[in-house]
């Protein structure tokens, strides 16, 4: 949650800063500030509203400073005002202070500040913070000394930075739990929340792990251990990706971009080293359980590789919550859990495989984002090159780790003998078809999708229907709906709609059914005969099948025709036209596509 940006260099950095913070706003958009050192004295702007909005509505690019930090924020403690934006200063107004995460500890030193005479005018617990720098500065007249005094009282999560007019050339940042990453260039320095604040100009990085701190100049820099306050050798990453692949290329949203990127996406991932993914499946066999982990999208993405994995391997893998993880799984020692994220630092997910850790079991995670804390944490990590994905809502990472997942469910079903290496290659060549046949519906169908979507955008709940493996494709592409055009939609197992749900069916719920190929024969029949349960009591069917025009045709009330595909396959070419229909859906509806309300890309806090 929230973006944090820093740059000290040698000239004017007020627009290298916007543009950092620009590009981190898919973390947080509920307001925005900024901290410029203006020689020794302290400038601090901050408003409610996006980046491009408030830089425009204060001017902040005419303002001249050499250093300076920025914050976009997503409201965890404190509504969306101008008092509970960052940047906070302390009461000398000598230090501004940006904070990531959440101080769990607050409250006491909330409380001892003010018995102390220090006021606070913000419903925030980052405000303590700048408020015990100055405390302990008065003490020391040091400003390190004050700063990991402060960060020996904190409790909870944190990525923070500061500037201080008693060093005014030098950035303070330091992590727990919060991704935070340095930018190393030529007489520039830049502290961030990942790449993307300062990826235009240096792929040189140094990421920062938790319980460290680091001191930013013009031309040094030093990364110090918080308990030692002794100097941590860190190496230089080399970022691979490229900084225009994060601009919209003239697509009108990165929704869009991003899912038209999925074909490259998923030959990218069937790229991946064959050792690689070897060892994965030597550790799946010698497991005594295996659990899937994921939260939110990723969560569906481990329900849909439980499916994966049961089907062609005729493995059980449960997958599980990662919010609900800890009360539920039993690890032992020789357990495998496989966790998933997108960004690599979910809070959820991180706080699980933790506890993993602790009991000994080893951990697998498919991450988008090197270098990120899962990433560090894990056993062993797979990096799914999918690129940076900056809109809020998850498209093509999901798509790319369930090839990945199948990718592994059949080289393990080959392990195991339970298929031959012939089915194998044809699978495998199914793999090697997706991405042209979704550059083709991406081509052929997008205008069609469109026009659904227009047509039923103004209903107001959807029942995302699916049995199988197609179960997950219902829940994750319903939370699409949700997630970006704000519409009441449900995921279930069709199967399970007799069981309750066939009470809600009138006039104003409709419904899409995933209908796998005909040869699917099992799950195909029982899907027709869910639809028949709807049609039966007059509830309208978008049916989204693979069988030719005219056949079934009294069965959809509209329909949408996929070209003929293996059943292997086919449940991926749903999750992407479920995708086109609810960003279509919420274009109709002039929803904000990239920044959904109330969302950020990374959650961080618990």
């Amino acid at each position: 949650m929230c973006g944090i940006s820093g740059v000290v260099g040698l000239k004017s950095i007020s627009n290298l800063l916007f543009e950092g913070v620009r590009n981190l706003e898919y973390r947080g958009y509920d307001s925005c500030g900024v901290a410029l050192m203006n020689k020794t004295r302290l400038i601090i702007k901050k408003d409610v509203g996006g980046v491009e909005e408030f830089y425009r509505k204060h001017n902040i690019l005419q303002l001249k400073s050499k250093i300076g930090i920025a914050h976009t924020r997503w409201a965890t403690h404190g509504k969306v005002t101008q008092n509970n934006t960052h940047p906070f200063t302390s009461r000398d107004g000598n230090f501004a202070l940006v904070h990531n995460g959440i101080i769990s500890n607050y409250r006491p030193l909330k409380d001892q500040l003010q018995k102390e005479g220090f006021k606070f005018f913000s419903e925030t617990d980052t405000e303590i913070l700048a408020h015990l720098l100055e405390k302990f500065f008065k003490r020391s007249q040091n400003v390190e000394q004050a700063f990991v005094k402060m960060l020996s009282l904190i409790e909870g999560t944190f990525a923070l930075a500061f500037i201080s007019s008693h060093l005014p050339e030098q950035i303070f940042c330091a992590k727990r739990e919060s991704p935070l990453m340095l930018g190393i260039g030529d007489e520039i320095k830049f502290v961030g929340s990942d790449f993307n604040a300062f990826i235009d100009h240096t792929k040189n990085a140094v990421i920062l792990d938790d319980g460290e701190y680091a001191i930013l100049s013009r031309d040094t820099y030093v990364v110090k251990n918080i308990l030692s306050k002794e100097e941590v050798t860190k190496p230089i990453t080399k970022i691979e990706w490229d900084s225009e692949t994060s601009k919209k290329e003239g697509y009108p949203h990165y929704m869009l971009k991003e899912i038209y990127e999925q074909p490259q996406t998923i030959s990218n991932a069937l790229d991946m080293e064959t050792s690689e993914l070897d060892e994965i499946v030597d550790w799946f066999a010698k497991s005594r359980n295996t659990y899937f982990l994921g939260v939110g999208t990723s969560f569906y993405v481990a329900k849909y590789a439980k499916y994966i994995f049961s089907r062609l391997a005729q493995e059980f893998f449960p997958s599980i919550s990662s919010d609900e993880f800890m009360v539920l799984a039993n690890v032992k020692k020789q357990s495998l859990v496989f966790a998933i994220s997108q960004s690599g630092e979910t809070f959820d997910t991180l706080s699980a495989l933790k506890h993993v850790k602790s009991r000994g079991a080893r951990t697998v995670a498919i991450v988008n984002v090197m270098g990120s804390s899962i990433a560090r944490l894990v056993d062993k990590v797979v990096l799914q090159r999918s690129g940076p994905e900056i809109c809020v809502i998850s498209t093509k990472t999901a798509l790319s780790q369930m090839v990945i997942l199948t990718l592994l469910a059949m080289k393990f079903a080959l392990k195991k003998k339970i298929i031959t290496r012939k089915t194998y290659n044809l699978h495998l060549r199914a793999l090697r078809d997706l991405p042209a046949i979704i550059q083709g519906i991406l081509n052929e169908r997008s205008g069609f999708i469109h026009r659904l979507a227009s047509r039923y955008s103004g209903n107001r709940n959807w029942l995302y229907l699916g049995r199988g493996v197609y179960y997950p494709i219902a829940l994750e592409t319903a939370l699409k709906m949700k997630e970006v055009a704000y519409i009441h939609a449900e995921g279930m197992s069709s199967g399970f709609l007799k069981h309750g749900t066939l009470a809600m069916i009138d006039d104003d719920v409709f419904s899409i059914v995933f209908v796998p190929p005909p040869e699917d024969k099992v799950l195909y029949e029982a899907t027709l005969h869910s639809i028949e349960e709807i049609r039966a009591r007059s509830g309208f069917v978008l049916g989204i099948h693979f069988t030719p025009p005219r056949k079934n045709q009294d069965l959809y009330s509209e329909e949408l025709i996929l070209p003929s595909m293996p059943p292997l396959t086919a449940p991926l070419i749903h999750l992407v036209t479920g995708q086109l229909f609810a960003y279509f859906t919420a274009t109709s509806l002039k929803c904000d596509i990239d920044k959904p309300r109330s969302l950020a890309k990374s959650v961080t806090v618990a």
